[in-house]
């Protein structure tokens, strides 16, 4: 059973959360202000689902952040990212917010905040109310993008994202796809189904 670790215990965390449990996965989510906060969220996901240290859930092989974008430079010292597959779900809602982006997508920033790891963007797009009801929708399947450079970590999310129930579209590159994720752009908050 393979574990996902989340960091960021707010409303897209538990609606990632609650797709991975109801599928096969083991979670464990975190959130600033330590794991004695969540026992109410761990009691409403289940038993597979374990509240730790920020710190814990980033040393699981694969790892979402749902923070708000003013914490992702926090997210830097928590562990050697090098190597670790890291699902983008965070939004930039306010241009810069602290961060100096220099024209970077908000995922290429996250990049840089996180050396060596491979982000792929996904679970951004769809209102956390969305993303937490079932990913069938009559004959189709509800859409979730993904964007990254990394072509094995691509490969890999895509493989979550199917299996949750949604149906993953590639959109490409950080720079290329991340734009278009984007909150304000134009697939952001778009609840596309696909037949």
């Amino acid at each position: 059973m393979k574990v996902i670790g989340i960091i960021g215990a707010g409303h897209i965390g538990k609606a990632a959360a609650t797709q991975f449990l109801a599928n096969g996965y083991r979670v464990l989510i975190s959130n600033s202000k330590g794991p004695e906060t969540l026992d109410g969220v761990v009691s409403q996901l289940g038993i597979e689902a374990k509240a730790v240290t920020a710190a814990e859930a980033a040393a699981a092989d694969i790892v979402l952040i749902a923070v708000p974008w003013s914490n992702i430079k926090d997210l830097t010292k928590l562990t050697d990212w090098d190597g670790k597959i890291v699902i983008d779900a965070s939004n930039r809602f306010e241009q810069g917010a602290g961060i100096e982006d220099g024209g970077l997508t908000s995922s290429e920033v996250v990049q840089n905040c996180l050396p060596g790891a491979k982000i792929v963007k996904a679970f951004n797009t769809l209102a956390a109310r969305v993303l937490a009801e079932n990913p069938s929708v009559g004959n189709g399947k509800r859409v979730l993008f993904i964007s990254g450079d990394d072509k094995d970590a691509k490969t890999i999310v895509t493989e979550i994202v199917s299996k949750v129930g949604f149906a993953p579209i590639d959109l490409g590159t950080l720079a290329a796809g991340g734009k278009l994720q984007q909150f304000n752009w134009p697939l952001n908050n778009q609840n596309f189904i696909k037949l």
